[in-house]
C-alpha cells in the first residue's frame, strides 16, 4: 500500500490494536490469532496495528513479528495491516524491512528502551528507519522517544513515507502545536492507554482517531464510544465513561502493566484462546477476572 493511501485510510476511522496469543510452550498461537481477527473483521475499522504495545511487541522476537503479520493478512480482509516495530536503529531497520517482505502495509515506529536520548539522536533514528522501508511509517511519541512538533515538521520534509504520529504523553499542549504545524501532511492517533478516556480532549487538539485496545473484546462498545466522539454527542460519551471505562480504568489501574493484561483477559472472556501475558508483565488475579467478567455481561 502506498504510504500516502494508507495516510488518508487511517485519518479518520478507529484503528484496532489487537492482542497477541500464546500457547502453553509460551509460543506465538498463530490458530487463536487468526479466530480472533476473523470474528473483529465483522466490525469497521480503519486498520490494525499488530504487535503494538497492546499486542507485547516488547516480548516478541522480530521473527514472531513477521509470523503475526503474515497472519494477519491472511484474514484481514482490505484493512491495512500496520506492524509494531522497535529497539535499537539497526534492529528496527531490520524489522521494517522483513516486515515489508512480508507484505505488511505500514510499521508504528514504538520507542527505543532504557535509554535517554537527545532530539537529534531521536531524529537519526526516525529517519534511519523511514529510509530502511518504502512502507508507511507512524511514529509512536511515548516514553523516552519523545519528538518535538519542531523535529517532526524536518522529519515530515525529509522523508515522504513518514504518514502518521501517535501521541501516548498526555502532552495536549505539544499535541496542538505538532497539529497546527504540520497540519494534513500527517494523520495523528491517540495512542494513551484506553485513549477513550483522553478522547475528547485530544480531538480538540486536533487529534480526532485512535487507536482501541478494549475493540479486542467489546467492539461494539468501542465503535459506539467512537462513533459518538465523531458526531459530538457529549451523552453517549459521558455514558459510556460512567459504565465501562472508568470501572475498566479502576481494574487497569491496580497493577503495573494491567493496560495489556487486563485487555487480554477480556479476550479470553470472550472466548478465545489468549495464553498468559509473557513476563515481566503478569496476569489477572481470578478476582480480577471475575470483575472483568461482571463488566462486560450484556457487552459487546
Amino acid at each position: 500500500m502506498a504510504p500516502d493511501t494508507l495516510r488518508e485510510i487511517i485519518r479518520h476511522g478507529l484503528l484496532s490494536f489487537p492482542v497477541t496469543p500464546f500457547d502453553g510452550e509460551d509460543n506465538f498461537a498463530p490458530k487463536p490469532f487468526a479466530a480472533h481477527l476473523e470474528w473483529l473483521s465483522g466490525f469497521p475499522v480503519a486498520g490494525l496495528i499488530v504487535a503494538g504495545g497492546t499486542g507485547e511487541l516488547f516480548s516478541l522476537t522480530p521473527a514472531e513479528v513477521v509470523e503475526v503479520v503474515r497472519t494477519a493478512l491472511s484474514v484481514s480482509g482490505t484493512a491495512p495491516v500496520i506492524a509494531g516495530c522497535g529497539y535499537g536503529t539497526k534492529i528496527a531497520c531490520d524489522m521494517a524491512r522483513e516486515i515489508e517482505a512480508a507484505g505488511g502495509d505500514g510499521i508504528l515506529l514504538l520507542p527505543h528502551y532504557l535509554t535517554e536520548a537527545p532530539q537529534e539522536g531521536v531524529a537519526n533514528r526516525i529517519r534511519a528507519v523511514c529510509k530502511a522501508t518504502n512502507m508507511g511509517v507512524i511514529v509512536y511519541n511515548r516514553g523516552q522517544a519523545r519528538v518535538s512538533a519542531e523535529t517532526l515538521a524536518q522529519l515530515a520534509d525529509e522523508c515522504p513515507n513518514l504518514v502518521g504520529f501517535k501521541d501516548g504523553t498526555g502532552d495536549i499542549d505539544m499535541v496542538r502545536r505538532v497539529t497546527v504545524m504540520l497540519g494534513d501532511r500527517l494523520s495523528y492517533i491517540g495512542g494513551m492507554p484506553t485513549h477513550e478516556l483522553f478522547a475528547q480532549a485530544y480531538k480538540g487538539a486536533g487529534m480526532p482517531t485512535y487507536s482501541s485496545a478494549v475493540f479486542n473484546f467489546v467492539p461494539e462498545t468501542a465503535l459506539e464510544f467512537h462513533g459518538a466522539l465523531m458526531a459530538g454527542d457529549d451523552a453517549t460519551c459521558t455514558r459510556l465513561l460512567r459504565d465501562f471505562y472508568y470501572p475498566f480504568a479502576a481494574i487497569r489501574d491496580r497493577k503495573t502493566g494491567y493496560a495489556v493484561s487486563a485487555i487480554k483477559a477480556g479476550v479470553a472472556l470472550r472466548g478465545f484462546a489468549t495464553g498468559a501475558v509473557r513476563a515481566p508483565l503478569t496476569d489477572l488475579t481470578g478476582e480480577e477476572v471475575e470483575m472483568m467478567q461482571a463488566l462486560i455481561a450484556g457487552r459487546s
